[in-house]
């Protein structure tokens, strides 16, 4: 063999052993330790403990809310086991993480805690957000680019944009309460008033919202069956007659394009080169 084949084979065992992914008999032939040199196997055993207190950092950092809600002991072991199933693949943490929704939702444990894998997928787009492109520099007015197009333009000409790496979050689970309840206790200390929560679990009450970015604020904004539908069209890409027509007849457009501008929402108007024909 290569001596650049054998030292890949060694890496590659020594992650094996590191990971726990492999018997001790398979890799030890590629892990022996010098002759009066340190052992192997206490050095593999503070390397793990040191991943694992890794990855329940970084993953702590990413998901604070799913932390409170399995307490700090069950989540140092779920963090431990995702990161034997997947462990990074780039050098930067921050970027680790994405795949924990579906991880959750296959934990036998967890099952009577469906909720879960979508206070994971709220809290990572949160995380991701931060990390989007900046939104395009308002005019010299200080408005979005583009905004006074929607006074000369027909709707279906344009295309609106919203802060780069927004999100449109739908969930059977009132994931958007049980964040801002984690959050307004984390500010004050106490604990989290969960009493609303309950209740709309137990109507069945789902909710649906904007995971954004205000300056560098990421924002979660829960949102109304039709507001939803309509920054789901924006978001798809779709023009603003399209977007629209999706919202349907009872839409304010009018009062959500104040809230838009005060909140930093709208970032932009574009005119589309050819206009979108709308669905029958």
């Amino acid at each position: 063999m290569a001596p650049h084949d054998k030292e890949a084979l060694r890496q590659q065992m020594l992650l094996r052993a590191l990971l726990g992914d492999a018997r001790p008999g398979v890799v030890a032939g590629w892990l022996r330790a010098p002759t009066g040199g340190p052992s192997v196997a206490r050095g593999l055993a503070a390397y793990r403990a040191h991943a694992a207190a890794v990855a329940e950092k970084a993953l702590a950092a990413a998901y604070p809310t799913v932390q409170q809600l399995l307490g700090h002991e069950s989540f140092a072991l779920l963090a431990r086991d995702f990161w034997r199933h997947h462990p990074p693949e780039a050098g930067d943490l921050a970027l680790w993480g994405e795949a924990l929704a579906g991880f959750i939702a296959q934990v036998p444990t967890l099952a009577e805690e469906p909720y879960l894998p979508d206070v994971a997928r709220l809290e990572w787009a949160l995380h991701s957000v931060q990390a989007a492109p900046d939104a395009p520099p308002p005019d010299a007015t200080g408005a979005p680019p583009g905004l006074a197009l929607l006074a000369s333009h027909e709707p279906a000409a344009l295309q609106l944009q919203l802060p780069p790496g927004s999100v449109l979050l739908l969930s059977p689970w009132p994931v958007f309460s049980i964040w801002r309840a984690h959050q307004d206790a984390a500010g004050t200390g106490g604990a989290p008033e969960l009493g609303p929560v309950r209740e709309a679990m137990s109507a069945g009450l789902g909710e649906q919202g904007l995971v954004t970015r205000s300056g560098w604020a990421p924002r979660a904004l829960p949102l109304r069956d039709d507001e939803a539908l309509f920054v789901g069209a924006l978001l798809a890409g779709h023009s603003l007659a399209w977007a629209l027509q999706a919202a349907g007849t009872d839409f304010n457009f009018e009062a959500w394009l104040i809230a838009a501008l005060q909140h930093g929402l709208l970032v932009a108007v574009l005119p589309l080169t050819h206009p979108e024909t709308l669905s029958a």
